[in-house]
């Protein structure tokens, strides 16, 4: 009989209430549709991993990456959040053990004397009492269980959290980088142009002293002076913006911080793209609204088990003695053992509500990781018609600049040759450096995308960094 209730015991342990996690079906294509036309798919180990940004082949945009993550703080507050839910995880855990404690009571009392109990003794009494308790409740429905499968998926879904705010952080970054090294590119550009129409105002005066040119000619080439210059000082503002997001990333004061002008060309990278389903593993985000709804769904677990009965067991073992010198001697010994059950008999609906809750908040949780999934992919298909569009219109945009060059070239040869007014070159050259800083626009969103893309694609983060760093802890 003994042995029956031991193995009664057992089984009962054993058991867990609650549905047993399934990652929840999400719509997931074969391919992305934009994709054709752009680059051909890849394996998903050719994807860039840990420092996907050297891609962009740039020592300045790796040397503030490399600061980021040390100094930005939406990065180290997301990193507190996982150590709280480590912490959560441990606590979880620790209800499947035993809890001991130790007491030890000097206490010295007086009983007050009652006329009608004479015999009662009325002197002051000294207890002295030193023990070990312990007390374990047994996990016989799976409480414990369920509530650290919930630990877990928790701090798991903080790791992924931690790396979703670590990639938006860089990709931030590097997109304002890259718009401020855009912004360096076309102050170049107008600089250039701005001594190139000094070089022209200049002329035109001289030619208009020497009787050749009209007055008018020598207004029009001042007012286009005056144009690139106000041009030239408009984007310090959109520079000096780009410079201070860069420095609050960072997390430097703007005041401290600044980026040398470097106006040299900017490559553009290849990535490659992998298939659809990889993202579920390589999105920070996918996977946090995944681990999120396995947490909820051990939840589900954790309500249900309230409904049923709990089995608690006690014990105790110490000394009690009157006399101090008494209190470790074999006659003051004491202990105790005993055992409690208790059953919810009548709540007024109170547990099957938190079961529903439960339950609501496991279907909320799911439909979450769905819409996240849908996310992430229209993010992809965003990025990659995005690129493939603008590498076209990159191309045709050179050719304008080329054909707009040799329109300038061409237009002050038959200026200087006497058979078109200046009117003729300050038209071809507006139409030039409107076409040129076309094209630096062009370049900036088309770094801009390729850096969206990295991210939409995980930014080389795998759900197999978090089960590295679970079987690490």
């Amino acid at each position: 009989m003994k042995r029956f209730s031991i193995i009664c015991l057992l089984a009962l342990a054993g058991c867990a209430v609650g549905p047993d996690y399934r990652r929840p079906d999400a719509p997931i294509s074969e391919t992305f549709k934009e994709l054709e036309g752009w680059s051909a798919a890849r394996p998903r180990d050719d994807l860039p991993r840990g420092q996907w940004w050297s891609v962009f082949e740039d020592a300045e945009l790796d040397r503030l990456l490399q600061k980021l993550e040390l100094s930005n703080q939406n990065v180290r507050a997301a990193e507190a959040r996982l150590r709280q839910a480590r912490a959560l995880a441990d606590q979880a855990r620790a209800g499947l053990f035993p809890t001991l404690g130790a007491n030890a009571s000097a206490v010295r009392s007086k009983s007050p004397s009652l006329s009608n109990a004479p015999s009662l003794a009325t002197g002051a009494v000294n207890t002295y009492n030193a023990n070990l308790g312990a007390s374990w409740e047994l996990d016989l429905w799976g409480k414990v269980r369920r509530s650290i499968e919930a630990g877990d998926s928790t701090w798991q879904a903080s790791t992924a959290e931690l790396e979703a705010a670590k990639l938006s952080a860089r990709a931030a970054l590097a997109q304002a980088y890259f718009s401020l090294r855009v912004t360096d590119a076309t102050r170049e550009l107008l600089q250039n142009t701005v001594t190139a129409y000094e070089k022209n105002y200049e002329l035109t005066q001289n030619r208009y002293k020497a009787g050749v040119a009209a007055r008018v000619e020598v207004m029009a080439a001042e007012v286009q002076l005056k144009s690139a210059q106000a041009q030239f000082i408009d984007l310090a503002v959109d520079r000096a913006q780009f410079e201070h997001a860069i420095a609050i990333l960072i997390g430097e004061p703007p005041s401290k911080f600044a980026v040398a002008p470097a106006p040299g060309a900017l490559a553009m990278p290849r990535i490659p793209v992998g298939v659809p389903s990889a993202l579920l593993e390589r999105r920070p985000d996918v996977a946090a609204a995944e681990r999120n709804a396995a947490a909820a769904n051990a939840r589900i677990g954790v309500a249900k088990a309230a409904m049923f009965p709990t089995l608690s067991l006690t014990g105790s073992a110490g000394f009690r003695a009157a006399d101090l010198a008494n209190l470790f001697s074999v006659p003051s010994r004491a202990w105790s053992l005993g055992a409690s059950a208790t059953q919810p008999l009548f709540d007024a609906g109170l547990r099957r509500a938190q079961t529903d809750q439960a339950i609501a908040v496991y279907d909320e949780d799911v439909a979450t990781y769905r819409q996240t999934v849908l996310t992430a992919f229209q993010e992809v298909e965003d990025n990659l018609a995005a690129l493939r569009i603008l590498e076209q219109e990159a191309a045709v945009q050179e050719e304008v600049v080329a054909a707009a060059r040799r329109t300038l070239e061409l237009t002050n040869n038959q200026y200087q040759s006497g058979v078109v007014s200046y009117i003729n070159v300050i038209v071809a050259q507006t139409t030039l450096l409107a076409n040129e800083r076309s094209a630096a626009a062009v370049l900036g969103r088309r770094l801009t995308a390729s850096v969206a893309l990295v991210k939409a694609l995980g930014g080389g983060w795998s759900t197999a960094d978090a089960t590295a760093g679970a079987t690490a802890r």
